[in-house]
């Protein structure tokens, strides 16, 4: 028996990267997954058929997570379908490239784009699952952070700022959501095989500079996450509230 048979798992940014490895882990452990994209079908049928050769059962939802409207549809199919969402993984996000000292190039519409879908849209996914986790009697909310929400570098200050955002919110949401739902964060740090280091300028290097950094001597993949995912979807009864910091140690040099 697998570790989620039976269970229903929304995985939101589902098409490619972290997304992709968490759903298809979930498949591996028997569950039914929602693989949820916005625009990227192509690669999302490619994770759906991932899911169901790992033994799980996939469907796809188009919803734009920055959309309340989209985002109670994408709940509303599900539970058409299924009637119970047990695990929501809120891993849909964006970014933008603007060094830290080019300030002008943090435009509105880049601060726009950057809270509208990492922190409300995040806050939009938990509150429209929270009805039906609390009428079950039990629900796991698992939000992607990142350790650029906890120290000063990453790709953008706005990007920075939407994931701290996203960290204290949750914590936030966690005091109200229990005892039935529990709410968790993992903040990975660099993950390799993700469509945001495609065109990355000194990809090489900086992949070299981060595993050479981190105590674990390597950098991180989607499977990394997902191993931490599966944990807090399947386990960890008696944690609520807490951030798990996924970059083989890089933040503690």
């Amino acid at each position: 028996m697998g570790q989620l048979d039976g269970k229903v798992a929304i995985v939101t940014g589902a098409a490619v990267g972290i997304g992709r490895g968490i759903a298809v882990a979930f498949g591996r452990e028997g569950a039914r997954v929602v693989v949820n994209y916005s625009k990227s079908l192509q690669e999302a049928e490619e994770t759906a058929r991932l899911v169901q050769a790992a033994g799980g059962q996939a469907m796809l939802t188009q919803a734009d997570v920055s959309r309340e409207d989209q985002v109670l549809a994408m709940v509303k199919q599900v539970l058409d379908s299924y009637g119970r969402i047990d695990v929501l993984v809120n891993n849909a996000g964006v970014t933008a490239h603007v060094p830290f000292e080019e300030l002008d190039g943090l435009t509105e519409d880049v601060w726009d784009q950057l809270y509208a879908v990492n922190v409300k849209g995040t806050f939009f996914c938990c509150r429209a699952v929270e009805e039906t986790m609390r009428r079950q009697g039990e629900g796991s909310i698992i939000n992607v952070g990142s350790i650029a929400g906890l120290w000063p570098q990453g790709s953008s200050i706005a990007y920075c700022t939407s994931k701290a955002a996203v960290m204290h919110m949750s914590k936030c949401l966690a005091k109200v959501l229990g005892p039935e739902i529990r709410l968790n964060v993992i903040a990975p740090g660099f993950i390799d095989e993700t469509r945001w280091n495609v065109g990355r300028p000194n990809l090489d290097q900086t992949r070299e500079s981060a595993a050479k950094a981190a105590p674990l001597k390597r950098v991180g993949s989607p499977e990394d996450i997902a191993e931490l995912a599966l944990f807090l979807a399947a386990g960890g009864s008696f944690v609520t509230g807490a951030v798990f910091t996924a970059d083989g140690g890089r933040t503690l040099t």
